[in-house]
């Protein structure tokens, strides 16, 4: 069973090859990526990554300031989260826009060649403000289609509406019109949103009467339901392997209930992943049908704050232990688009630095892991692209050539040859990591133990933690450290672990460290801790034999 490591990448600059770059500049002047450009070339250097999934990011139609109305739209090239059509692309994306979704589909089927698995975004709480559908399916209604936007709310009504008062945010737009205004996405039921609210979104009405105490109408099934699960099966049939769900605990558990099950009937390897930040109610949305969810609040906020020198190593084993019953669901990562880069002024300022929590992150358990294209290249994030500033994320509204990413795919050659040697070095790791974490059977279906509890003198457990994977034969001792200098670390191995992973105390072993191919010899004993030297900000996978 393979351990599922998944790619997230943003086709509008993964292939974009143009080197001006010119603040909030068009499409024209600072070019934008394809879905033809997504060669068998580029999905092998994926591939090389370990990767088994790829998370195409910003496929579904989106508003544009050339296609929609600029005041309303974040950015040149618009968010890939405030949709304008379900059912299509985005036309920026195709050599020939209207050949779009033939294009598309085409990538669905070059990626499944090359051994990958799709994923796509379902955008469930929220549209774009100027939603309207041009390409839904013959005798299929559109959203708002036939809402009564005199009434508040009603589950007949696909949108929250506030009677009586037109759509005017806190600042100036022109050229736009609502009445009356429709509930801005996030959650904001008055007509005035704020710059700082999604004004660009409208949220979609599943039965929640929020303003009328949080009453659930969800019997008949809501219309919005329908609409949505709709779409689920219009793109399940399109080949795609699973969704990455924006913002899923903003939409009630009991919709996902009803429409995973349907989509499985008709589809029953569709796998769903939940954007989700209240760990109170992940145990629900597991029983509705997830997958998997993110673990952001968790170990991603702690494992940053870890590299950034403010905690301690061993909180590590809490933070797992808050999911322990769930660890096989939760989705772990140090990037996607809406995190800070690795390298940026805002995180660490080095991809390097974050190797001992990459490795955590991508050997602990048997969960899902995921890097953010640019992340395995050390992709700061510092650019001032035009909406989006210097803020130590690549930006997802505008068009842009990012620098890094261009150094590997060479003009479509993906062959790296313009990657500086700390770039390739910072690669080859991610490389080396990743193809572990695929084809180790310890990693992607044993047993784990942690040992940070019982270890002693000499080990430092603000800036060490180690922890073994042992599945039939094959058992791995995996230690980081944190530290920014070299340290000689004596691990213990309890008597518990012993039993616990049904291992034979020997009086010595030899190991070999997957990663950098270094071997030591040591006892694998409680009485007899097992020594290992690691430089600043790295880790080890030893398998013992």
């Amino acid at each position: 069973m393979s351990k599922i490591i998944i790619y997230q990448c943003f086709p509008r600059w993964l292939t974009n090859y143009v080197t001006v770059r010119v603040p909030n500049g068009a499409k024209a002047i600072n070019g934008c990526g394809t879905f033809a450009g997504i060669t068998a070339k580029a999905l092998k250097g994926i591939q090389e990554l370990g990767a088994t999934h790829v998370w195409y990011t910003g496929i579904i139609r989106h508003a544009t300031a050339e296609l929609n109305t600029p005041s309303i739209t974040k950015g040149q090239a618009g968010s890939p989260y405030a949709i304008t059509d379900y059912y299509d692309v985005d036309p920026d994306l195709a050599v020939h826009p209207d050949k779009r979704m033939a294009e598309f589909e085409a990538l669905v089927t070059r990626t499944h060649k090359a051994g990958l698995k799709v994923i796509i975004d379902f955008v469930p709480n929220h549209v774009s403000r100027e939603y309207k559908s041009q390409c839904r399916p013959a005798g299929v209604a559109d959203l708002g289609e036939h809402d009564h936007p005199e009434w508040a709310f009603s589950p007949l009504n696909n949108f929250y509406y506030i009677p009586g008062e037109a759509f005017s945010p806190s600042f100036n737009i022109d050229g736009y019109h609502e009445y009356p205004a429709k509930v801005t996405g996030n959650d904001c039921f008055n007509a005035h949103p704020s710059v700082n609210d999604w004004y660009e979104t409208v949220k979609l009405n599943y039965g929640v009467h929020y303003m009328g105490g949080g009453e659930k109408q969800f019997d008949p099934i809501p219309d919005t339901w329908r609409k949505m699960c709709d779409i689920l099966l219009f793109w399940a049939g399109k080949g795609i392997d699973a969704f990455r769900v924006d913002m899923a605990h903003m939409v009630p558990v009991e919709f996902f209930d009803w429409a995973i099950h349907r989509v499985r009937a008709a589809f029953p390897n569709v796998q769903f992943i939940a954007e989700i930040y209240d760990p109170g109610i992940y145990r629900q949305y597991i029983a509705a049908g997830f997958d998997y969810l993110y673990d952001k609040v968790g170990m991603y906020d702690y494992l940053r704050a870890i590299t950034s020198r403010d905690y301690s190593a061993e909180g590590i084993t809490y933070q797992w232990q808050a999911t322990g019953d769930i660890l096989d669901h939760m989705l772990y990562f140090l990037e996607n688009h809406d995190e800070q880069r690795i390298a940026s002024g805002f995180f660490c300022g080095s991809g390097r630095a974050a190797e001992p929590a990459m490795i955590v992150a991508a050997t602990l358990g048997t969960n899902p892991v995921m890097i953010y294209s640019g992340q395995e290249v050390g992709e700061k994030g510092m650019d001032v692209e035009g909406f989006s500033g210097i803020d130590g994320r690549t930006t997802i509204f505008d068009y842009w050539g990012v620098k890094s990413i261009q150094a590997w795919a060479n003009e479509g050659k993906f062959d790296g040859a313009k990657l500086d040697d700390e770039q390739r070095e910072l690669r080859s790791f991610y490389c080396k990591l990743l193809q572990i974490a695929k084809s180790s059977s310890a990693i992607g279906e044993g047993k784990m133990y942690d040992l940070e509890y019982a270890q002693g003198e000499g080990f430092n457990r603000q800036q060490q933690f180690a922890f073994l994977r042992k599945h039939n034969k094959e058992t791995l001792l995996i230690v980081v450290n944190f530290d920014d200098h070299q340290v000689d670390v004596p691990v213990t191995i309890p008597t518990d672990a012993f039993i616990y992973l049904q291992m034979d105390e020997k009086l010595s072993v030899h190991a070999e460290d997957l990663l950098t191919g270094k071997t030591y010899e040591g006892p694998l004993m409680a009485s007899m801790p097992f020594r290992i030297t690691l430089p600043a900000w790295t880790g080890a996978i030893l398998r013992l034999q």
